[in-house]
Parts: C-alpha cells; structure tokens; sequence
C-alpha cells in the first residue's frame, strides 16, 4: 500500500468536489454546500464538466484545469466514472481522494470489483491516498472541512474537540456524528473508510496517534484484513500514549469451526480480537453508550488513576451501594475509610454513612459546607486516587454548582493527580463548568463508575507497556516443522526441541518392547497410542494409567491396540507410546491457533481436558515475551490454582511463562506450516520444580 502520509486529506490548502452538483441536498451537492458553510478558509473547486458554475463557485471540466494546488479531492461521479476521475487528481497532483460513489466491490459484482481492483492499481503506481470507494467522507471540524454527504452534517454545529474518530461503516460514523453534536461532544477528525481499497482503518489510527489535537482514537471495526497495518498502528498509538477505544462487531467463529483441536475450537474470531486488544491495551466498548462514555471520559479527564482505590460520595446510601457493586465487577477496589476519619466524619453529620461508600444524604442542600468536609477527608484519610460524587439533581442549579465547583476547587488544588467524577443530572452549561475543570459529568452513576475503571485501564496499560519485553530466541537446534501427519512422539520432539518441556518416553512396536522401556524410564509409566491420526487418544481408550509393573504394561499394550483397532480400524498405527506417569501439579493447556487474519494465536486455559467445559481461555497474537505471557495467565479465572489450594503448594508459575512465550516464538517460526498445535495437558509442578507436557498434538496446514 502507499505509504504517502495523509495530511493532505485532513490538512488540504484546497478542495475539490469531482461531480459536484447544483442541488445542495444531492451527493455531489452537499459537500459543496457543507464546505462553504463551514468556515474553510482555502479554495473550493466544484469539478463538473456540464456547468460553468456550481452553488456560487466558479466550476472546472476536471482536476487538470484548475490553477494552483489541490491537496483533496471529494468524488462524487457515478461507478463507472470514478477511475477516469482518480487518474485526472492523480495527474493533477492530488495529494488523496474520498471516493463517496459506491457499486465496487461491496456490490458483489465482477464489474465493481474489476473497478475497485483499478482504484487499487492507481494508488499503488500513484503514491495518490484514496479514501473508500462506498464511504461516507472525512471531516477535520478545526478547519472547517465537511468533506461528506451524511445529513448528520447538516447545519455542522459540531464543537471542536479532542476525540478523533474512524468508522469502517459509514451509517454507523454519520450516527456518532450526530450522536456527538446532539450531546455536545466535542470533535476533532472523523473519516470513515468503506472499501478501504487504500486507507484503512490501520492507516487512520496511526496518523491519529501522531496528531496533536487528537487525545483518544476511537474506532469502530467489522472486519480487518491486514494483520501487521493493525498491529503497528496499536503498538504506536499505545507508543504515543494515546487511548484506543474500538467498538468491534460480529462474534462469528469463522475459520475455526471446522477445526478438530481443541486449541481451534475455542478459538472464534471474536476471541482473538478480544486477545489482540487486551495485547495491545485498546478498550472494547460492547455498547454505543459505553463508547462514548470512555472516549468522553479520555478527552475530558485532567488525571490518570494511580492505583484502583475508589472512593464514592453521594447523597443517597442505596445509590451509592449501588455504584459499590458495580466497582467491585469491573475491578475498582471500594475500600472502607479508616476507622478514625469515620469517626470524624460522624461529627460532621451523625446520621451520615461513612465507611464507603460515604452518604451526605440531602442534607448537604442545608449545608454545603459538608461537601468540602466530606472531600477533604476522602483524598486526606481514605488516600482515594478517584472519587465518584452521586448529587442526585443538584446539576440543574447554577448557583448551587459554583460555590460546589468552588469547593472542589480548593480541595483538589491540595492533591493534585487525583481524578473526580460528578454524576448528577446537569444542563450543558453547568456539565462545561465541570469540564472546564477537568472534572467529568454523567448522568448516570453506575456509567460514570465504568468510565472510572476504564481511565485506570488505561493508566494501568501505559505502566505496563513499560515492562513488556521481546519474544524470546529459539534454540539453536530446533527442528523445523515439515508439512504431513505427526504422531505424538514426533510432535514431542519438535517442540521439546524449541524449547517446551515434555515428559520422557519412547514409540514400542511390540508388549515387551514396551515392558523393557518401562523398566528403563521407571515406575508407574503411561501407555498412549501412537498415531497420526487419532488427535483425541483418551476418548477411544487409547490412554491408560499409572501402570506400575512390566507385566501390567505388557497387557496395557494389547489392551490398547485391540481398543484401537476397533474403534478407528483405517487409523495408521505406529505403535504405543510409553511414557514417565507424572502426579500433582496444576493441569492447563496451551495451543495455537491458524487465524486467518492474524496467523498463529496462542492460547492458555486451566483445567486441561475439562478446558472446553470451562471455555475460560485468554489468546495472544504471536510472538510475544514473557511479561505479555503472565498477562494472559492473569486474565484465566482458575489461575487462582496456580497459587495453591487448599494446603497445595503454589505452582511454578515461571515455568509456565517461559513455556508460553517460547511456544508463541516456535509458533510465529512455523507460520506459514502450521495449523494447530495442543500441548494438553501441560502440567505447571509445584515451584521450583518446573513444567512438563504429557500430551501433544500438531497439526500441519496439508
């Protein structure tokens, strides 16, 4: 793809509208309308060849014909006139173009994408950027550039601000659009990118993540199609400590369905999004209210949270429990007051609540002298890094929210760093009062407790990014992966070979082949059918345990293979596993996974063969180090086995980090061979002792 930068969309000296029309209320026609009505302070071009003058403006027959620079070029012309026109911008010098027409490939059609495949060509051999084609258009509200056609833009009224938005689909950008202005949000850039035939969602994040006016990038996704665009684009906005707030849909399993390992199987395309995000500390909003809470609170905010300790004031004690219950499920820590500051806040108001949440009640609207008292204490004793403060409707008094916004001013002037949110219904007026402050305003207590946990994940994100390390090396003798069918032993092999620790065990052909080796690795040992194509041995009987003596083996292997024969009689067979039996530990599974977008994921569960039963797994985009590797052990709910219960030791949780990181290198090695890997169970020994995998299974991409 061009790496043209794409200042010269959301920066033009100069416009142009390629097809533009007459009739302000047409496609062609509202750009040119919503442009000259919006305070644009450059050239405005109508390109038309049948008029010589278009809504006022002196009209062009083409690009070419005009005098002077032109940076961006809005295309408003029928399907099969749009490459004609693409080529007349690129001759001109064009520095990109938003292609508005649709019927390419989102048509279906072999015409359209035939079309849409020429768009492509041009960019390429131009270096010209071109937005779309099927898009709803770019807008840069500081310059007055309403380079669109959505009725969201109609009458602008948009308020400048720091919020920067891109949208793959355009209904959905045209509704944040008028989302945004109805509730006074303020903006900053918006495109949205349709087709994405040359600038893509990536692209916008990236230029976003460099751009000083913009403090959070929020985006919505259906779909992406260019694995390292993407990852690049979220390791520098996150580089830029910018926040990234995406709204995701479709939670489609697509591409892992059909697959027999277990790894694939829990492997849906929603998760690995949700694993990509998490990777790179981008918050996934699940409803519209929720996106723009988060992206309000990032733009609005004059603090970070330093650590999770909520405090909550309100004015009502069932409000504010709550609100309490809500921290405690998104992870803010509602800790009590100390026992001395209850005590002084009791004489402050002796019917007050004063554990935490702490309750003013309404008599705060007879004294206001106890919202000062109250905050003062919170931030002085309770050492809250953020206080959420339920006033009920006190917001819809003027008077009444100054000498409050006076008060907080003073006390917060003593701690500096520390994040206050307001919920309480408000007008607009008095919400900018607060804002002006840097205090947020919601409506809604519980969302405005969200948005304080999503502030601290951001926080937390940014803290953590300084420790991420990089994948480790492989070993030097590491096998190198051949396309074809693997049986266990030879799965073993290669991955012992990269790193991954394994139990000892060797392939018998024979029941005293299989005593003798026994005998040499020790009693108990494991018996395990070897073959390439029996992926879940256990279920057909084809494992069995703790076997304690040559002649039991000796049955254990006729067992094994009459069970086989019988219920997979086509399987190829190469014999009979005899392996080391380990005991204790804590069981897990790791695996892999082929995404086809994202190329191999890695996954880690607890619980080994009763993973899917739970489908409480965290994925990870290969490669990655060893701190990414404990983040996703944090995220698995039943990691709280690794620490030891009931009596049982902790767990060698580094152990089990190194063998995620490495099996992530191994897996990004093999990318272009590899289908699924399943090493289940991998059993994490008490700490100290190590890790070791009992099972393991590849799968090659044949």
């Amino acid at each position: 793809m061009s790496k043209q930068p794409l200042s010269r969309l959301f920066h033009p000296r100069a416009i142009g509208v390629y097809g533009a029309s007459a009739d302000p209320k047409k496609i062609g026609g509202r750009p040119v309308d919503f442009i000259k009505r919006s305070g644009f302070e450059g050239p405005l071009y109508p390109i038309n060849p049948n008029y010589p003058e278009i809504q006022g403006l002196k009209a062009y027959p083409r690009a070419t014909a005009i005098e002077g620079p032109l940076d961006l070029v809005i295309v408003a012309v029928p399907a099969p006139g749009v490459v004609a026109a693409l080529e007349d911008c690129a001759a001109k010098g064009v520095g990109g173009c938003v292609v508005l027409s649709s019927g390419f490939a989102e048509a279906g059609g072999a015409q359209g994408e035939a079309w849409q495949a020429q768009i492509v060509e041009l960019s390429r051999r131009t270096g010209m950027r071109v937005v779309g084609p099927n898009c709803m258009g770019i807008i840069n509200v500081r310059r007055g550039i309403l380079g669109t056609f959505t009725p969201s833009a109609e009458g602008s009224g948009l308020k400048p601000g720091r919020i920067s938005l891109v949208s793959q689909s355009g209904a959905f950008g045209g509704f944040c659009l008028a989302l945004m202005r109805q509730n006074g949000i303020g903006l900053n850039l918006w495109i949205t990118t349709g087709n994405q035939s040359d600038v893509d969602f990536a692209d916008c994040v990236r230029y976003y993540a460099d751009d000083a006016d913009t403090s959070v990038i929020v985006g919505y996704i259906e779909g992406i199609t260019d694995r390292d665009r993407l990852i690049d684009a979220l390791a520098y906005a996150r580089s830029k400590e910018k926040p990234v707030v995406v709204m995701k849909v479709g939670s489609s399993d697509a591409g892992a369905a059909a697959a027999a390992s277990r790894a694939a199987s829990l492997a849906g395309a929603d998760q690995v999004y949700d694993g990509l995000f998490r990777q790179y500390g981008v918050y996934r909003a699940h409803s519209i209210d929720e996106f723009f809470d988060v992206a309000y609170a990032c733009a609005t905010a004059s603090a970070k949270p330093k650590s999770d300790r909520l405090g909550i004031v309100t004015v009502s004690g069932g409000v504010g429990v709550l609100m309490a219950d809500v921290a405690a499920k998104v992870g803010l820590d509602v800790a009590p007051m100390p026992e001395d500051a209850q005590r002084q806040l009791k004489e402050y108001l002796p019917f007050a609540g004063t554990r935490n949440p702490v309750d003013m009640t309404a008599q705060l609207v007879n004294d206001l002298s106890l919202f000062e008292k109250n905050f003062e204490m919170l931030l002085a004793r309770g050492n809250y890094d953020t206080v959420v403060s339920f006033l009920s409707s006190v917001g819809l008094d003027k008077n009444l929210n100054q000498e409050i916004i006076g008060q907080l001013r003073k006390v917060l002037a003593n701690y500096p760093g520390r994040l206050v949110i307001m919920s309480m219904l408000s007008n607009q007026e008095v919400r900018r009062m607060y804002e002006q402050e840097g205090l947020l305003v919601f409506d809604e207590p519980t969302r405005a407790v969200r948005a304080a946990a999503a502030l601290r994940h951001f926080a937390r994100e940014l803290e953590r990014a300084k420790t991420l390390d990089a994948p480790p090396s492989l070993p030097a003798g590491v096998r190198k992966v051949e396309r074809g069918a693997l049986n266990e032993t030879q799965a073993k092999e290669i991955l012992m070979s990269a790193g991954i620790p394994m139990t000892r065990e060797v392939v018998a052909k024979t029941a005293d082949e299989a005593a003798r080796q026994a005998n040499e690795i020790g009693f108990p040992v494991v018996l395990k059918i070897a073959s390439p194509d029996i992926q879940h041995k256990s279920d057909i009987g084809g494992v069995l345990l703790k076997l304690a003596d040559a002649e039991a083996v000796r049955a254990g292997f006729h067992t094994i293979m009459q069970r086989v024969r019988k219920a997979e009689p086509n399987a190829r067979i190469d014999g009979v596993v005899v392996a080391q039996m380990i005991t204790g530990g804590v069981e897990t599974i790791l695996g892999v996974n082929r995404d086809p977008v994202f190329g191999p994921v890695v996954m880690f569960g607890i619980g080994g063969v009763f993973v899917e039963a739970f489908k409480v797994v965290a994925f990870r985009v290969a490669p990655f180090g060893e701190a990414e590797a404990r983040a996703m052990i944090d995220e698995v709910k039943g990691r709280v086995m690794l620490r030891g219960l009931r009596g049982a030791p902790p767990a060698d949780e580094a152990a089990l980090v190194r063998a995620l990181a490495q099996l992530s290198s191994f897996a990004a090695a093999n990318a272009d061979v590899i289908e699924t890997i399943d090493i289940n169970p991998f059993v994490v020994l008490p700490a100290g002792q190590g890790a070791v995998a009992l099972d393991a299974l590849i799968v090659t991409r044949d």
